[in-house]
């Protein structure tokens, strides 16, 4: 029998309100690690998983023992959106519980000035997305591109990647990524 760890983790961390930042400072694990795990790209030790199952708090037993229900809701109000990010980037999911699911969507909001960080983002999977409003830098490896209404990005997540909200008003995207990967 196989668990699915990653989505398991993630399920939990999202049921109780952390970003995938916001348990790596209350853990002492890494970002990039607990992001590796939720895509199912690395599996943890059990002295790993147990340090972040104490970030949540949750214990190991317990963590393997819930099977939390699968999906089934499908049709979502816009106030029904899960809002997952924080400060000037907005990130607004479909589907509080993504368990058993491969795709992620965000609408996604960049207030001007704000970018995802020095650091470029790199995870397993592929992502892609439509600017509805305003600009956005997207910066893919070595590759910079400003999108506009109606432009859109599609690339290989393992790909070192950046974003960033240039002009002087808010940029909306609506974005899709798998396996989800916040």
């Amino acid at each position: 029998m196989s668990v699915d760890i990653g989505n398991r983790l993630r399920h939990l961390r999202i049921a109780h309100k952390l970003s995938q930042r916001e348990l790596a400072k209350r853990t002492g694990v890494p970002n990039s690690t607990i992001s590796l795990i939720e895509s199912n790209a690395s599996n943890p030790s059990v002295g790993a998983l147990k340090r972040i199952l104490d970030g949540i708090p949750i214990g190991l037993a317990e963590f393997f023992a819930f099977e939390p229900e699968r999906p089934r809701k499908a049709f979502y109000a816009a106030e029904e959106l899960v809002e997952i990010g924080k400060g000037a980037i907005s990130y607004r999911q479909v589907g509080e519980n993504l368990f058993g699911r491969s795709l992620q969507i965000l609408k996604e909001c960049y207030q001007p000035g704000s970018d995802t960080g020095k650091v470029p983002l790199v995870h397993e999977g592929e992502e892609g997305g439509i600017v509805l409003s305003g600009r956005l830098e997207v910066t893919v490896d070595d590759e910079r591109r400003i999108l506009g209404p109606g432009d859109a990005y599609y690339f290989e997540s393992r790909r070192p990647h950046r974003f960033r909200c240039v002009g002087p008003v808010p940029c909306e995207v609506i974005s899709a990524c798998t396996p989800p990967t916040f």
